[in-house]
């Protein structure tokens, strides 16, 4: 069954007439008397009493509202695709790791809030792995995430390196670690550590490095928020090894302090995943030039930053 032959069916029971069915559409006569013939066979029934005013059977009675309720459904189902690939999306989600949602994402949601004012963003906080998850069900757009190649492995996925951070150990200002300008892994092994939870990607950082020191990781506890490791760590002897950019604003807190581990220093590669399908849709596909704009503005001042701080311990020795 073809949509044209639903089309002249209903134009047919409209008009009464092959004749003003073949006008009304553009073709000949015998196209229409065709389509109609064609779709009478696909249903096995007549649909019409060919009089000299053509008249719908009980048959044709019986099928024209289902046809038009098809009809009806391909015209919605074909203006709210065009809509789609207009730019007319109703929302997008994003699933973005706490650091990413706490740092760079804000002037970005901002922009894109400023150009596509008519769709709603929904953004969740999410570890990595589950945010990875969450993408391939389809219950969001768009994740920004460490990254894991065994989750992204996909044809479909789309995946664009952001950057890449060191992971240091963040600890208390008087804490006994806190006196070396770099951490020995062979002292940093005998503290316990505070670590995320399952589905972050960060746990399963930390605990492949510990594996290749030989040594078992002594995790004495599981958070999910970095405001919790902050407060957990403030308190004692726990420490945590945790990506420099999660805790950007440390330089504020003198009770903590974030110190670089001896090699091997481990780092964290964050990057942008979606979907070769999603890209098509002019939201979305903004949505990603934003971020790696914003990105790449976050690299340059950094470099700008540590310039300056190069520049300024020459001036004092």
């Amino acid at each position: 069954m073809r949509l044209e032959q639903i089309q002249a069916f209903l134009t047919v029971a409209e008009t009464g007439s092959f004749q003003l069915s073949a006008k009304r559409c553009d073709v000949t006569q015998s196209t229409i008397s065709r389509q109609v013939q064609t779709l009478e066979t696909i249903l096995g029934v007549s649909l019409f009493h060919r009089t000299s005013h053509v008249k719908l059977t009980v048959a044709g009675e019986c099928f024209i509202p289902r046809a038009r309720k098809i009809l009806q459904e391909w015209t919605t189902a074909s203006t709210e695709l065009q809509d789609l690939m207009d730019g007319k999306q109703l929302e997008l989600c994003i699933a973005a790791i706490h650091s990413v949602c706490a740092y760079q994402l804000p002037p970005v949601l901002q922009r894109f809030c400023g150009e596509y004012p008519q769709v709603q963003l929904r953004v969740t906080s999410l570890g990595s792995d589950r945010a990875l998850k969450v993408l391939k069900d389809g219950l969001v757009d768009l994740a920004i995430v460490m990254n894991n190649r065994f989750l992204t492995a996909s044809p479909e996925m789309i995946v664009d390196k952001l950057y890449t951070e060191p992971v240091q150990v963040l600890m208390s200002a008087d804490h006994p670690l806190a006196q070396d300008e770099e951490v020995p892994w062979e002292r940093l092994v005998h503290y316990p550590q505070v670590v995320f939870k399952d589905g972050y990607g960060m746990q399963r950082l930390v605990q492949e490095q510990f594996q290749k020191q030989g040594v078992t990781l002594n995790a004495v506890l599981e958070l999910n928020t970095l405001d919790a490791f902050r407060g957990v760590v403030r308190q004692g002897e726990l420490v945590a090894l945790l990506p420099l950019g999660a805790v950007a604003d440390l330089l504020l807190d003198p009770t903590l302090v974030m110190r670089p581990t001896t090699e091997p220093v481990i780092t964290r590669d964050v990057v942008l995943v979606t979907t070769s399908d999603r890209l098509q849709i002019p939201p979305i596909r903004r949505f990603r030039e934003l971020v790696q704009m914003q990105m790449q503005r976050d690299i340059q001042a950094d470099r700008q930053r540590q310039n300056q701080r190069s520049q300024d311990k020459l001036v004092l020795s």
